[in-house]
């Protein structure tokens, strides 16, 4: 599913707020509580904003009401829509659950203080890696990096060892970045969190001169594949379901992990919380607790979407590379500055 995440579009995702508070009930902190249940008992129904593909979501919503009779109903949006929303819905949203693809709107949703913590049940299947310091919401599915590149553009030997490198003069006009999108700056996030704010901002500087943008991962693998570029900065799962499908798009595309906890090897998680405005606090935490349950991660794991399974010790299908071989940095997904980085992004000239 093509979906683009313009930063642009979360600016204005304030306008909307009031629309979608209006579709919401009266709540308070009464009813979401400071305290996080763990979901025992729970039944009747919520509201879940989600921002991650929805076929996947539908599909562990499924799982899920089949389990325990709970219903759902999801209102989709992307990242920086929805936690732009959240944020200005305040206690007054009508969401029980919030679901990103990346980290940076969980960190601000999480800031606003708007987040109860995850249950126990939830945050114990998950690693420390794969969640956030403060414990105000879990990961529950992640994506790699990679250097998706035409090898009759680009030999072995030229490949970048670092995401870093495509800074450097003999990588002008070769690749291309979705600089407007959610993915993009989860890395970008990455980089900022790993290598500091000067060194961030002059690597920005350095993509600017080079890349060429495109509007999503799709469009630069087909630009790949068609030998219009040399290479380009994607998200595997783009990648692996297309050979999984036809190949229509990738067949003369292959990929680079950077690994050796580069910053280019960043895993960016996808996230869920429970608001503390949630109506239905118990069923909210009985939703995350199965995303991270076996049954929800193997969901993940044999669906179409071919994303990461990183919960409950479920391993990811047979067409992804081990992620103990991705070898990705250490990332403290709670430090995570969206904000930051659109700003860093807008100095560079990229958005």
């Amino acid at each position: 599913m093509l979906r683009r995440r313009a930063v642009l579009a979360a600016i204005g995702a304030s306008a909307l707020a009031a629309t979608l508070a209006a579709c919401g009930s009266t709540t308070g902190e009464a009813a979401g509580g400071a305290a996080a249940t763990d979901g025992a008992g729970a039944s009747g129904s919520i509201v879940v904003y989600n921002a991650q593909h929805e076929d996947l979501v539908q599909e562990l919503v499924d799982g899920f009401t089949k389990q325990t009779g709970i219903q759902v109903t999801l209102r989709n949006g992307d990242d920086a829509e929805l936690g732009n929303q959240l944020v200005q819905e305040g206690s007054a949203s009508p969401a029980d659950v919030f679901l990103t693809e990346n980290s940076p709107s969980m960190d601000l949703v999480a800031g606003a203080g708007l987040f109860a913590p995850v249950s126990s049940t939830a945050s114990d299947a998950v690693p420390a890696a794969y969640r956030p310091s403060t414990g105000t919401w879990t990961g529950w599915a992640a994506r790699a990096t990679v250097f998706a590149y035409n090898p009759s553009k680009v030999s072995s030997g030229q490949l970048p060892a670092s995401l870093l490198d495509l800074a450097q003069p003999q990588w002008k006009g070769r690749f291309g970045i979705a600089a407007g999108g959610a993915d993009f700056q989860a890395i970008v996030s990455a980089v900022l969190s790993l290598e500091g704010e000067a060194a961030t901002q002059q690597w920005l500087t350095g993509l600017k001169a080079n890349a060429k943008v495109y509007q999503g991962n799709t469009a630069i693998m087909k630009a790949v594949n068609a030998g219009e570029l040399d290479a380009g900065v994607i998200y595997h799962y783009y990648w692996a379901k297309d050979r999984a499908e036809s190949g229509a798009n990738s067949s003369s595309v292959e990929l680079h992990y950077f690994g050796k906890q580069d910053p280019g090897a960043f895993l960016s998680v996808s996230g869920a919380g429970v608001l503390k405005s949630a109506k239905n606090p118990a069923a909210a935490q009985k939703f995350v607790e199965f995303l991270t349950s076996k049954a929800g991660q193997e969901i993940l794991a044999n669906s179409s979407a071919l994303e990461y399974p990183i919960a409950s010790d479920v391993a990811p299908g047979p067409k992804l590379k081990p992620i103990a071989d991705l070898q990705a940095p250490t990332v403290d997904v709670a430090g995570l500055n969206g904000k930051q980085v659109v700003s860093m992004m807008q100095q560079a000239g990229l958005i």
